[in-house]
């Protein structure tokens, strides 16, 4: 691990590639993980999803709720294997259901697109709330998208710009330009009374870090 994170050595993935392929036939969780990670990002060893796969599954088995998080991923994006929305789903329910907030936010949005999954707004809104409610920014846009088209909860402008305005406070790049962007077109049909109450709602959640929002 000290080559991973060059802590009292200087980073070098291909050393640490070396002694995550010793600990991780012998059943060591971490190191599986990380060893995929390292496939999956080419550092250290070439580039190979495949084995990424192989080694987030032997991490996976274990329990390890960010192997399964990735495992996920490569199902959804069909890398190492075949693109496979349901496969995806089982695997981010497993890591969703140990409190993994990324895999609770990808849920959200599988259900709001209906892929792997009948398109079911009520499950999106009920997994975006998990994940934004521990801080995830994604969950907390889709969350300001879907209370402002009514889609699974009653259509609320205050709460999809409250939503937005958080999400476009920790959001980077396009995203947070898309977060800002619709933000601005929910404000069109709101009031200063009610643009001044969603401002309000917003930092009172971050200040709550989240919860109760």
């Amino acid at each position: 691990m000290a080559y991973y994170k060059g802590e009292g050595v200087p980073q070098d993935y291909a050393q640490a590639a070396k002694w995550f392929q010793k600990a991780a036939p012998q059943g060591h969780v971490v190191a599986q993980y990380t060893l995929g990670a390292l496939y999956f990002m080419g550092k250290g060893v070439p580039q190979d999803y495949a084995k990424a796969r192989l080694w987030y599954e032997k991490a996976a088995a274990q329990g390890n709720d960010m192997a399964q998080l990735k495992l996920g991923t490569l199902y959804e994006e069909g890398h190492g294997v075949p693109q496979d929305y349901v496969m995806a789903r089982q695997w981010w329910e497993k890591a969703a259901a140990q409190g993994n907030a990324n895999a609770q936010s990808a849920l959200g949005m599988l259900y709001g697109a209906g892929q792997g999954v009948p398109r079911d707004y009520v499950k999106s809104r009920q997994w975006s709330e998990q994940a934004a409610a521990q801080g995830n920014a994604d969950a907390q846009y889709a969350l300001g998208v879907l209370y402002g088209k009514g889609y699974g909860v009653p259509q609320d402008d205050v709460r999809a710009s409250m939503w937005l305005n958080i999400a476009a406070a920790h959001l980077t790049g396009d995203l947070q330009k898309s977060a800002e962007k619709y933000r601005d077109t929910v404000a069109l049909s709101m009031t200063p009374a009610q643009i001044a109450e969603a401002q309000r709602l917003a930092s009172q959640c971050q200040a709550r870090q989240f919860k109760g929002c």
